[in-house]
C-alpha cells in the first residue's frame, strides 16, 4: 500500500502558503466580498488561496487532477486533490476566527474516489489537523511537532456531546423533528459549525456531529481525519465516506443511533 507521506508533506506546504495568504487579508477593512449564484459569499481571499494552491499543485503534481470550490475541476486521472480554500467564509468575512483551509488527496478505487490524505488548517485559531491513510490522525503546528489524536469512548447518548452548524438545513429537509429529538437525548449540544465539529470528534472532545447539506470539498479532508482517528464518517444514508451530499461523524459507538434520529427512525 502506498504510504502517502510525500503527499502529506506537500499538503502541509500548500496549507502553509494558504495560511499566509488568508491571514494577510483576515479582518482587512478593504476585503472584497461577492455573492455567488447559490447566494453564498466568496471573498478575494478564497479565490487567491485556491489559485495559490492550484499553482503549486500544477508544478509539484502536474499529472494529478484538482477540484476546488471556486474554480471547479481541472484534469483527469486516478488521483484528485480536493480543495476548500476557506471553509467558513461567512465567519471569515465577519472577523470570526473559526474558518480553515481544507486540502485532501483522493484516489480512485472500488466504488469511486476515496480520501487518502487530509489537512485542515485553521490559522486564526492557531490549529492544524491532518491524516494519511494507514498512519493515524494528528494535530500540531507541524509534522515534527504533532500529537496523535483519537476519538472518545463515550458509549451512551445521555453522556454524549453533539455538535452541528445550524437548524435551517434540517428543517428544509424535513429532518428537524428527528434532529430536535436527538438534542433532547444527548448530554450537551453546541453549534460550533463548519470543519470544527469533525476535528473535535477526531480529538475526542465531541462525540457526534452532522450536517444536512455539503459539497465534496467540505467533507473529504474531514472524512480521512475522522476515520484515521478511529471514528466513523458517513452520509446520512449510512454510506461510508464523503459522497452523500451530507455528513454524519461519530466515535463509531453512537453512529447507528445518530443516523436513526436524523432519519426519523426513533
Amino acid at each position: 500500500m502506498p504510504d502517502y507521506l510525500d503527499d502529506l508533506r506537500l499538503a502541509h506546504v500548500l496549507a502553509d502558503a494558504a495560511d499566509a495568504a488568508t491571514m494577510a487579508r483576515f479582518k482587512a477593512l478593504d476585503l472584497k466580498v461577492e455573492t455567488k449564484p447559490d447566494m453564498t459569499p466568496v471573498s478575494e481571499a478564497d479565490k487567491a488561496a485556491e489559485e495559490l494552491i492550484r499553482g503549486q499543485l500544477q508544478r509539484a503534481r502536474p499529472r494529478d487532477a484538482i477540484l476546488g470550490e471556486e474554480y471547479g475541476i481541472e484534469g483527469t486521472g486516478p488521483r484528485r486533490w480536493v480543495i476548500d480554500p476557506i471553509d467558513g467564509t461567512k465567519n471569515y468575512v465577519r472577523g470570526v476566527p473559526v474558518w480553515a483551509t481544507l486540502i485532501s488527496l483522493m484516489e480512485a478505487g472500488e466504488g469511486g474516489y476515496h480520501p487518502v490524505v487530509g489537512v485542515v488548517s485553521a490559522p486564526a485559531l492557531g490549529r492544524r489537523w491532518w491524516a494519511a491513510k494507514g498512519h493515524g490522525a494528528f494535530t500540531g503546528r507541524s509534522l515534527s511537532a504533532a500529537t496523535r489524536i483519537h476519538i472518545s469512548g463515550v458509549g451512551k447518548l445521555s453522556d454524549a456531546s453533539f455538535a452541528y452548524s445550524s437548524l435551517s438545513g434540517w428543517e428544509e429537509q424535513g429532518r428537524l423533528n428527528g434532529f430536535l429529538d436527538l438534542t433532547r437525548e444527548v448530554w450537551r449540544t453546541r453549534a460550533y459549525g463548519d470543519f470544527w465539529p469533525y476535528m473535535m470528534v477526531a480529538e475526542g472532545s465531541v462525540d457526534l456531529c452532522a450536517e444536512p447539506e455539503l459539497s465534496l470539498w467540505d467533507m473529504a479532508a474531514n472524512a480521512i481525519i475522522v476515520t484515521e482517528a478511529g471514528g466513523t464518517f458517513t452520509g446520512l444514508d449510512g454510506r461510508p465516506g464523503p459522497h452523500s451530499g451530507n455528513a454524519a461523524a461519530s466515535n463509531g459507538l453512537l453512529h447507528d443511533e445518530l443516523l436513526g434520529y436524523l432519519n426519523g427512525r426513533y
